[in-house]
């Protein structure tokens, strides 16, 4: 017990931001926030940084949906919830010291921070598992882009075109060849699931889809991102797929890093080609993100919505030198789309100093390049996984065990070596919705 107790007072160390000045980034609810406390629970303290008892986030009144019911998210892990900062392991409202209350809005979980610095601004429930919907190809376009040929021609198999009926397609059709960059456009701007799984299949290697979800789940721990499991390419919903604000944070990151990436993000049209073998015309789409269109200084980001995740998103814009990313989950229309609600919580990002901040984004590999720190061993990729194209997985137990069993491993490692200093020996998720609104 005293190890698993050291192990998570060190990880919350390890992974504390770095200091900044105490008045911009001291942490606590906004002083113009009526919200009462959620729990009378104290999370721990950091240099520079000291958490406040969570409260309720702002919320906006929205009208009552049908939905299904909520999947149970894994177990909760103390050093996953700490990283990038202690401040953050909170379900409520985290803010700088004299910062304005954020806009009241319907998402249950979001975070705002700087694409650039990666201080962390503020957020609800950063750490809270949700269902990315169709954000969660984000996390595929920083997995592949690097790897695949945007020039490349492939052709669409029959596998790629195994989606739920009725969910977002591009439009490609079965023995169509394409450009890796024409399949792309058609993932970003239009939420093809198609495009995800062909994009899947070419960057997985043998194994195909399945190892393009497997290398997406190792991409998502590399990153830091130790709250996302995917088990879809297209954030389709599938049994054991979750993320957490903070990861899609991270995620987002990684994506705008690239300029290809940042290209595609802002390309408001593009033409599918015509596929003369199969009798198809060609034809234009457009982004669905309208941040790109209705906010100036946008950088572009993801639109998500199903019914059981209802609508995510990821936006980023820049002002005044100043890049910052937007995420949110299970939000719902009204009275605010999900851009919308993300362009407002990026213009009170903006309103705030610039070096304000409640907690960072951990660099990628910065949680596995240190062998003796607790989380690493939750960085570890876990044991593969079968994809799913469209439904949901037969069950989410073997990530979840695989977590516990390299975090019982760390803490052993930790026990081990107090012992040795006494000197004794030790034997040896369905983006089923019609287009996302």
């Amino acid at each position: 017990m005293r190890a698993a107790l050291l192990a998570v007072t060190a990880s919350a160390v390890l992974l504390a931001p770095a200091p900044v000045p105490a008045a911009a980034a001291t942490p606590t609810p906004a002083a113009a926030t009526p919200a009462a406390p959620e729990t009378a629970a104290t999370e721990g303290a950091t240099e520079g940084a000291v958490a406040a008892r969570a409260v309720r986030c702002p919320r906006a009144v929205a009208p009552a949906v049908s939905r299904p019911p909520r999947p149970s998210p894994p177990p909760a892990v103390p050093q996953a919830r700490v990283v990038g900062g202690a401040a953050l392991a909170t379900s409520g409202l985290v803010v700088p010291t004299g910062a304005g209350a954020p806009p009241a809005i319907t998402a249950t979980s979001w975070l705002v921070a700087d694409l650039d610095s990666g201080q962390v601004l503020g957020g609800c429930g950063p750490h809270e598992y949700g269902t990315p919907a169709s954000v969660q190809k984000l996390l595929l376009a920083a997995t592949m882009m690097p790897r695949l040929d945007p020039a490349q021609t492939v052709t669409v198999t029959e596998a790629d075109m195994n989606i739920e009926p009725g969910s977002s397609a591009v439009g490609l059709v079965e023995d169509g060849r394409y450009t890796i960059e024409t399949i792309w456009l058609g993932l970003l701007l239009n939420s093809g699931n198609e495009a995800a799984n062909a994009l899947a299949r070419l960057g997985g290697g043998p194994d195909g889809a399945a190892g393009g979800v497997r290398a997406m789940n190792e991409q998502a721990h590399h990153l830091g991102a130790l709250q996302t499991h995917a088990v879809t390419p297209s954030g389709l919903d599938g049994r054991g797929q979750f993320t957490s604000a903070y990861d899609l944070a991270l995620i987002a990151r990684a994506c705008f890093a690239q300029p290809t990436f940042r290209r595609y993000a802002l390309t408001q049209q593009a033409t599918i080609p015509a596929q003369p073998a199969q009798r198809t015309k060609g034809f234009q789409i457009q982004n669905e993100n309208q941040l790109i269109y209705r906010y100036p200084g946008a950088l572009g980001g993801k639109t998500g919505f199903t019914d059981l995740a209802r609508h995510t998103y990821v936006g980023a814009a820049e002002r005044d030198g100043r890049r910052l990313v937007v995420t949110l989950l299970g939000a719902e229309p009204a009275p605010m789309r999900g851009w919308e609600q993300g362009a407002a919580l990026l213009d009170w990002g903006f309103s705030l100093p610039r070096d304000a901040s409640v907690g960072r984004l951990v660099e990628p590999g910065e949680l596995t390049a240190t062998p003796s720190a607790a989380p690493s061993a939750l960085a570890a990729p876990g044991p593969p996984r079968p994809a799913a194209a469209s439904g949901p997985a037969s069950t989410g137990s073997g990530w979840l065990w695989s977590v516990v069993a390299l975090s019982g491993a760390g803490v052993l490692a930790l026990l081990g070596g107090l012992l040795w200093h006494r000197r004794r020996r030790l034997p040896g998720q369905i983006d089923n919705g019609p287009r996302h609104p």
